[in-house]
């Protein structure tokens, strides 16, 4: 998902740099050619650790909700969700650094019902309020397992991200922690969960998450 990225910036810069190197050599000092690399290859590097994709053999408990995205939980509240779930919803937002991986997955078994994106601002993504008025994609899922409910992972731009990927289309399946997208150079992700007695919240503020793995939330058995 990433690729884009990865080759041409930083990667065909090098290429470039490389051949330049190889044609003006002569008219540059070494120190300047090597530095100009040396500098390059570091954005390389941490290029490709952005776009790293590791593989996530996540637990096989249908009745997990698994977090969409690595990160640290910075808000669990409950909200009125109208959009899909109509009804009160639990929300779990999760901030991504630029250290942390950046592929969403999806928390369980699901059945894709719709996509809707929508264009925004670019505010910052730690702030709740990007939610609503940023750069967003929302993902309507459905459980395939007991309890059918509805789910949302919304998929949030920051002051950095400029570029929702979103693989999911209408009527695909996804098994639980299965690749959905990603969000290229940042930012937020949430996850919309009916209110109910039968679920419990797992995680608190300021947790680690992983996407995949972590688990977010529990429906009683």
């Amino acid at each position: 998902m990433g690729w884009p990225q990865v080759v041409v910036f930083p990667g065909g810069i090098c290429l470039t740099m490389a051949i330049l190197g190889l044609v003006f050599g002569d008219a540059l000092p070494l120190w300047v050619l090597l530095a100009a690399e040396g500098l390059l290859g570091l954005i390389l590097i941490w290029t490709l650790s952005f776009f790293r994709d590791p593989a996530r053999p996540g637990p096989q408990d249908e009745s997990l909700l698994l977090a969409p995205a690595d990160g640290r939980i910075t808000d669990i509240d409950v909200v009125q969700e109208d959009s899909f779930l109509q009804q009160k919803a639990l929300r779990i937002g999760i901030f991504l650094s630029v250290f942390d991986v950046h592929i969403n997955r999806v928390p369980c078994s699901v059945t894709v019902e719709k996509t809707r994106y929508k264009q925004g601002r670019y505010k910052n993504a730690l702030n709740p309020e990007s939610s609503r008025v940023n750069e967003r994609n929302d993902l309507h899922l459905v459980r395939t397992h007991s309890p059918e409910d509805r789910l949302i992972v919304r998929q949030i731009s920051g002051a950095i991200a400029r570029r929702i990927v979103c693989k999911a289309r209408p009527g695909q399946n996804f098994a639980a922690g299965e690749r959905v997208g990603m969000i290229k150079f940042g930012s937020r992700t949430e996850l919309y969960v009916p209110m109910g007695d039968q679920l419990d919240c797992l995680v608190e503020i300021g947790d680690k998450v992983k996407a995949g793995l972590t688990p977010l939330a529990r429906y009683k058995r």
